[in-house]
């Protein structure tokens, strides 16, 4: 028996379901019963009936499945999988900005601690942060932690007032301008397509900007055969398995996000069998951080 027919078999006994990110490694994916970003993650996690969820990806992602369902179990195969920047806010900073500006939400993108979304009013990921910014009552905006995609959201929203935090992913954060001009050049018909946590001066030069999702989407629908991703590798696996016939680019210097491909078959296997590297959170912070996760659910529709 092979290590994919061995989680097949482990799965099956515990009752268990595997999600798994878009940028963790090929092999995962093809395992998972569900591969997606953030949002579409969050979303079926709300919803599955299987006892036990196995999540491919870092440790925010755990913990809002199990804030979203605290009577499964939520398994990480690494425990120390992890995120920079959903540490790079703190609610010292989120309390005196309440202070300072009447009238305010505090948007918290979902790649954040559980604690952080404990101090915000609602949550938003890449797909969705426009739409759930754009429907909030509130004129001023703290968008923690990522100072890009708010930067990027407050361009399509310029009725509110934004307040920035400067929070970065550190993948998206080292893609370089020179670089992907470099690609332009070898590949001239290429379209550049562009996750909004990239600075400004990424952003700049594409032609589409979106989240995993978006970029998966408008990859299989746009005419062009060639295209320049700028985002974390490992979305490479699903882009090529939608469009077989389309050729997809990355950087000399290529995205990766070493957290998420510390995700292994091995270790998949491992917390099915022993159980361990289960995700808690006590009930006070779940009660606290749901609110804005069940918001972001709701206005997301």
């Amino acid at each position: 028996m092979n290590i994919t027919e061995e989680i097949q078999r482990l799965k099956e006994e515990k009752n268990a379901v595997i999600l798994a990110h878009y940028y963790v490694n090929p092999e995962v994916q093809e395992v998972a019963d569900y591969i997606g970003d953030s949002y579409y993650l969050s979303k079926i996690a709300a919803t599955l009936k299987e006892q036990v969820i196995v999540f491919g990806g870092v440790s925010f992602m755990g913990e809002s499945a199990k804030i979203l369902n605290p009577e499964k179990t939520v398994l990480m195969p690494d425990i120390t999988a992890d995120c920079a920047m959903a540490h790079m806010a703190d609610p010292e900073t989120i309390q005196r900005m309440r202070k300072e500006y009447e009238d305010l939400a505090v948007v918290c993108y979902i790649n954040s601690t559980a604690e952080l979304k404990r101090h915000s009013d609602v949550c938003v990921t890449s797909a969705n942060a426009v739409k759930i910014v754009k429907a909030l009552k509130n004129q001023n905006i703290f968008f923690i932690p990522d100072r890009n995609l708010a930067h990027f959201v407050a361009e399509q929203v310029p009725e509110k007032h934004f307040v920035y935090n400067e929070g970065y992913c550190p993948v998206h954060e080292k893609i370089q301008v020179q670089e992907i001009l470099r690609e332009k050049e070898q590949h001239p018909n290429a379209e550049i397509l562009t996750h909004p946590e990239c600075p400004e001066a990424v952003r700049r030069l594409s032609d589409y900007i979106g989240s995993t999702s978006g970029i998966i989407d408008y990859a299989g629908k746009s005419a062009c055969q060639e295209f320049i991703i700028c985002t974390e590798n490992g979305v490479l696996y699903e882009l090529k398995r939608q469009n077989p016939g389309k050729k997809f680019y990355f950087t000399k210097t290529e995205p990766v996000c070493h957290d998420m491909k510390k995700i292994t078959l091995e270790k998949i296997r491992d917390v099915l069998m022993t159980g361990k590297n289960e995700t808690h959170v006590t009930e006070e912070l779940r009660e606290g951080s749901k609110g804005a996760l069940e918001r972001m659910l709701e206005l997301a529709k």
